[in-house]
């Protein structure tokens, strides 16, 4: 038998026997210790590796979803979710390709967090010195047509800032 099918027996048989949560944190631990400087998506669970090789930079984390990740993230404002949705996209997806503002309001709302005007919101992100987002491309003629969005390099230190945050937020 290929090594690789035993190996996915092991962990089906082992798995088996656990609750749903134990598994969620098997898995977790096995692809922070397997898979470390990857993103890994299969299937219905998806699960994004953050690293970096930085001195003094925070240890890897995996997050299995999205709504894991903005947890971790604690965006405080409207801007600032926004922002770590795209980074989900666009840096833990790789979504090279650049996102659309239905796109991550979409997620925003299945969150529990809906912008009540995206556009606007991606504008206020465009128009921050140093700038958080670009528009990378239009797609159609008319004023309501849709657009295509990247966070530049400010824009993603913005998110790890957040992810980094060691202190708790007074509230």
């Amino acid at each position: 038998m290929d090594a690789e099918i035993e190996a996915m027996a092991a962990i089906s048989t082992a798995l088996g026997t656990l609750d749903a949560d134990a598994t969620r944190r098997v898995l977790k631990w096995a692809i922070e210790r397997y898979q470390p400087r990857q993103t890994v998506s299969s299937g219905p669970m998806e699960a994004a590796v953050l690293s970096s090789d930085a001195p003094g930079s925070t240890p890897q984390r995996t997050f299995l979803n999205l709504p894991e990740f903005f947890d971790a993230a604690n965006a405080q404002n409207g801007l600032d979710r926004a922002l770590v949705v795209a980074y989900w996209f666009q840096v833990l997806q790789n979504d090279a390709e650049g996102w659309d503002s239905q796109k991550i309001n979409t997620e925003l709302k299945h969150l529990g967090h809906p912008s009540s005007n995206i556009t606007r919101d991606l504008d206020h992100l465009m128009s921050r010195t140093p700038r958080y987002v670009m528009q990378m491309r239009k797609q159609g003629t008319t004023r309501q047509a849709r657009k295509l969005y990247a966070l530049t390099r400010e824009g993603t230190r913005a998110v790890e800032a957040m992810l980094n945050r060691t202190e708790p937020l007074a509230g």
